[in-house]
């Protein structure tokens, strides 16, 4: 898999998780499912573009997760700046979004989208997906 290798120089280090979702309650609910993930700190979340893309040149993370729709702005503009700046460009970039449409999937990948989950039934997925991330990290033996 790609993201072993993005994560090989960060072994035994937290997996800092930036987190880009405008609706209060999926980012509580989130966040409360990512603490509970071994080796997983959530190091900042944004409710939109402008100041995701601020606290993210200020503070890069391992993985960004992306809502498409935004209070302000939208994700894919927000992943766009950002697939222009080197400093943030090998963060590996989740959508997680009600948008899941193979348009929008399209579009993703091609400003460095790895993974796309539908927020109204992939959670579970996007959770085993960090959790793999996070124990690759963490050196894990055997199946988690």
């Amino acid at each position: 898999m790609s993201q072993a290798t993005t994560f090989e120089n960060s072994v035994g280090h937290p997996l800092r998780i930036f987190l880009v979702e405008d609706s209060l309650d999926v980012r509580e609910l989130m966040i409360e499912n990512l603490a509970m993930i071994p080796g997983v700190v959530v190091t900042g979340v944004s409710e939109s573009e402008g100041d995701a893309l601020n606290q993210l040149n200020a503070s890069p993370c391992d993985v960004l997760i992306v809502d498409i729709q935004l209070k302000k702005g939208n994700g894919i503009n927000l992943l766009r700046q950002i697939s222009e700046k080197t400093k943030i460009s090998n963060t590996l970039k989740i959508i997680c979004s009600n948008n899941a449409t193979e348009v929008f999937r399209r579009v993703g990948r091609q400003y460095g989208v790895n993974h796309f989950f539908d927020k109204t039934s992939e959670f579970p997925q996007l959770f085993e997906l960090v959790k793999n991330l996070s124990c690759a990290r963490l050196e894990c033996n055997g199946p988690g």
